[in-house]
């Protein structure tokens, strides 16, 4: 990937005046091949408001969303902010660990030379601007690529498993496409919360799962896990795209359903129908059928800095590709072959 010329002009009102450059990945218009719409540039460094923190990025991390912001797909993303014609932020990076270089007059939070992880807007850069809301301290016992690979994923395991899903010790919990990185991060937060787990794979990743902590694990090639030998109080659907009535067969007769993820590749739906079925019915059934938009908070990262510190988390990192290469990190991402999670260090 070769190096351009790219200004990006400074935010309006922000608390540095000078210009300064940075490499960055520049995405300035959708498509869904990241070699024709992202490219490595010489970009502005970002300035700051006065209530933002300047960091510098050492690692950030590739997830499935990073492709739909990537692509504009399906369409719907693009009303919910990510520019209409047109990418809005410089590139489809969100989750990044760094150190903090400067902060803005308002910031009493940090300092600078704080290690920290968190979400933003184009963390595919050497320097980023991040509101002190989607940031934390970053745990002690993670290197920064560790950290880059949390938030997003961790964020959206945390709130599946606790806010939605609800679930409690001894409950038994069923998790379709437990190896991948929101999966990873959810058989271990599960099991933290005492259920027991039953993580759903293919043969070459249940290795994975066992090392990781699940008591159980299916190979969806050989086994069908809604055969009606077992049911399960709790269903996080990370990576599957089961029918309800599939699903509903595994559930207990009062259990709760979380869909988290499963895809087709509609443009305009892109798997999203299958949601809007489940809540549509699950105001008519004794079971839970739902879904939910993960909220991305400085308060979870720090319940996610405990659990990793005190050992009950750890993120599953399969490949790091260079910041040059975030092109081919995505393209591994959706191949369909990542354990856990795909990082890229800067």
């Amino acid at each position: 990937m070769k190096t351009a010329r790219f200004d990006v002009p400074p935010a309006a009102g922000s608390v540095s005046a000078a210009v300064k450059t940075m490499t960055a990945i520049v995405h300035d218009e959708y498509g869904t091949v990241p070699e024709d719409v992202l490219r490595l540039a010489e970009v502005n460094k970002p300035t700051i408001q006065d209530n933002e923190v300047l960091l510098r990025v050492h690692a950030a991390s590739v997830d499935r969303g990073t492709w739909h912001i990537m692509a504009g797909l399906p369409y719907p993303i693009r009303v919910a902010g990510f520019g209409l014609r047109k990418p809005k932020y410089l590139n489809p990076g969100r989750s990044l660990a760094g150190t903090v270089e400067a902060v803005g007059t308002e910031v009493t939070c940090f300092a600078p030379g704080n290690e920290v992880f968190g979400i933003c807007d184009g963390s595919f850069a050497e320097y980023v601007r991040v509101g002190t809301d989607k940031l934390a301290p970053k745990p002690s016992n993670l290197s920064f690529a560790e950290a880059a690979a949390v938030p997003v994923s961790a964020l959206t395991a945390l709130q599946g498993v606790r806010d939605h899903g609800r679930v409690k010790a001894g409950q038994q919990v069923l998790i379709v496409g437990a190896s991948g990185g929101v999966g990873s991060f959810t058989v271990q937060i599960a099991k933290a919360f005492g259920a027991e787990v039953t993580g759903v794979c293919s043969t070459a990743k249940a290795d994975l799962l066992e090392a990781i902590g699940a008591d159980h694990v299916i190979d969806y090639t050989s086994e069908d896990f809604a055969d009606g030998a077992h049911r399960y109080d709790v269903i996080l659907d990370i990576g599957g795209n089961a029918s309800l009535a599939r699903l509903r067969r595994a559930l207990t007769p009062k259990g709760r359903l979380v869909l988290v993820g499963g895809e087709t590749d509609g443009r305009w739906l892109g798997g999203t129908d299958r949601t809007l079925r489940a809540l549509l019915l699950s105001p008519f059934v004794n079971q839970k059928l739902g879904t939910f938009i993960a909220s991305e908070n400085a308060s979870d990262l720090i319940v996610l800095r405990e659990l990793i510190e005190s050992g009950q988390i750890k993120p599953v990192i399969d490949r790091t590709y260079p910041l040059s290469d975030v092109a081919g990190a995505i393209r591994y991402l959706v191949g369909g072959s990542a354990r856990g999670k795909t990082v890229i260090t800067v």
